[in-house]
């Protein structure tokens, strides 16, 4: 017989401290550390534990007791179950301020360097409707909330159209509203899902693997481009036809309809092949009069109007003159390449995505730019002396890692690089302060901005611009 497993308490009447890592708030009872998310500081509430280990425990908010004079109402229905927009229900003034601490404890505990006073963070101007890009996954196994569990009605609804819940791979939120992407993206979003369901289109079971309907992604434009890519697990011609033609007939702005089959165990499609139904299968984006075309495997920053000014604090911190060259690490699909090309000589990019690599080639083309070269590689397979010897020796070297940060032989190439000038873009301070304090000896922090790109969540950047010693 199995041995049942102990009932962790209820605390009361605790007050919550600070922030933790990934959006999470602490609270201090006794010598043990409590993490619960969706609260903040002066919180006073009772939290019903759920994992306690011997120096910190986690748990959950079952009762507020005190808010805080700042605290806002949450706006959107989700919160508090969706994992999306864990600071809602704080003033997006105290999110700033929350977002440039984050940055500055890394600096501190982590890189453990010298850094000069930072500007003021650069706020997002819409803290609503932000993204261009949503995915949505579909799943026959609807998360049922504590409320709807506690009400003792049977509910028979179980396919769902929304977003994971955080730590549960094969549970979905059936979402109402989503107030990350323009409305056009509500609309679709409940008009397929009542599509799929009004036509026995089965719902995807992620345990199982079985199923018909197993993705939708939603990219919209600056220029007012929309893109829509229906990812399918079986491959049903009829079905499937059927949904496309009824999305065009009632959503006539579609710029590019693309469906995916994918009957793999995992939802990337970057391994898939894409086909276009309807339109040339990309959208533009625009910034300062220059064009980058989106395909639907590219990245693109997902805050149109941030991005544009965080590659001008890039551009202001490069510095770049007519006779130098600039290598672009983990280059994407070339935006920061090409939005900085006409400053320098040269630009090299390199990113190991080939298909990033054919869109960079592509925008810098679109815009007339000549003096580029990217490479499709790993950044530290690739960047080694004999690359340098054949193309160059940086005067200035620009990286914008993944979350993980750069590989130590990628940073060990660029001390032997020794461009003038590293810009670090980072979407983790935490990552790029262990990068910061590797590369300390030789290069000192000469500039830092904090731009926010996902008003919110705990989610900042932070760009770095360093000098190399004398």
């Amino acid at each position: 017989m199995a041995k049942r497993k102990k009932e962790l308490p209820l605390l009361e009447n605790i007050e919550i401290e600070a922030f933790a890592a990934e959006g999470k708030a602490l609270a201090r009872v006794d010598d043990l550390v409590v993490f619960v998310p969706f609260a903040a500081p002066g919180d006073v509430a009772d939290i019903k534990l759920s994992r306690k280990r011997k120096q910190y425990a986690e748990g959950r908010i079952v009762a507020f007791k005190k808010y805080p004079p700042d605290r806002t109402e949450r706006f959107c229905s989700h919160f508090g179950v969706c994992g999306g927009c864990q600071w809602q229900h704080l003033p997006y003034a105290a999110q700033l301020r929350y977002k440039q601490q984050q940055v500055l404890d890394a600096m501190q505990r982590i890189a453990k360097v010298e850094i000069p006073e930072p500007g003021p963070i650069i706020g997002s101007e819409n803290d609503r409707f932000y993204r261009n890009k949503l995915e949505f996954t579909f799943s026959n196994k609807r998360w049922r909330t504590i409320d709807e569990i506690k009400s003792g009605v049977e509910f028979k609804d179980n396919d769902a159209l929304g977003f994971h819940i955080p730590g549960m791979f094969d549970k979905v939120l059936d979402i109402e509203k989503c107030w990350l992407q323009e409305d056009f993206s509500n609309r679709v979003r409940l008009s397929v899902k009542a599509f799929c369901l009004e036509h026995n289109m089965d719902f995807f079971d992620l345990r199982q693997q079985e199923g018909m309907m197993r993705n939708l992604i939603i990219r919209t434009a600056s220029t007012g481009e929309k893109m829509l890519i229906v990812v399918f697990y079986q491959d049903e011609a009829t079905s499937r036809e059927a949904l496309l033609k009824h999305l065009l007939e009632h959503f006539p702005e579609i710029t590019s309809l693309i469906y995916v089959i994918n009957n793999k165990g995992n939802d990337t499609i970057f391994d898939r092949d894409t086909s276009v139904y309807h339109g040339p299968g990309y959208i533009f984006e625009e910034m300062e009069g220059l064009r980058f075309k989106i395909g639907p495997k590219s990245f693109y920053q997902t805050n149109s109007a941030q991005a544009c000014r965080l590659y001008s604090v890039v551009r202001e911190f490069a510095g770049l003159k007519p006779d130098e060259l600039e290598y672009d690490l983990y280059t994407g699909t070339g935006t920061i390449a090409n939005f900085l090309a006409r400053q320098c000589r040269k630009v090299i990019g390199i990113e190991y995505i080939p298909e990033a690599i054919e869109d960079a080639r592509a925008n810098a083309e679109l815009n007339g730019i000549h003096n580029t070269a990217f490479f499709a590689a790993d950044v530290k397979d690739l960047l080694n002396e004999a690359f340098m010897a054949e193309h160059g020796r940086p005067d200035v070297l620009i990286t914008d890692p993944p979350r993980a940060g750069m590989h130590e032989d990628v940073v060990k190439t660029i001390l032997t690089a020794t461009p003038e000038r590293i810009v670090y873009v980072s979407c983790n301070p935490a990552t790029q302060a262990r990068d910061l304090n590797l590369l300390d000896q030789q290069y000192q922090v000469a500039a830092l901005q904090t731009v926010d790109m996902f008003p919110h969540t705990q989610h900042v950047e932070n760009v770095v611009l360093l000098k190399r010693r004398e």
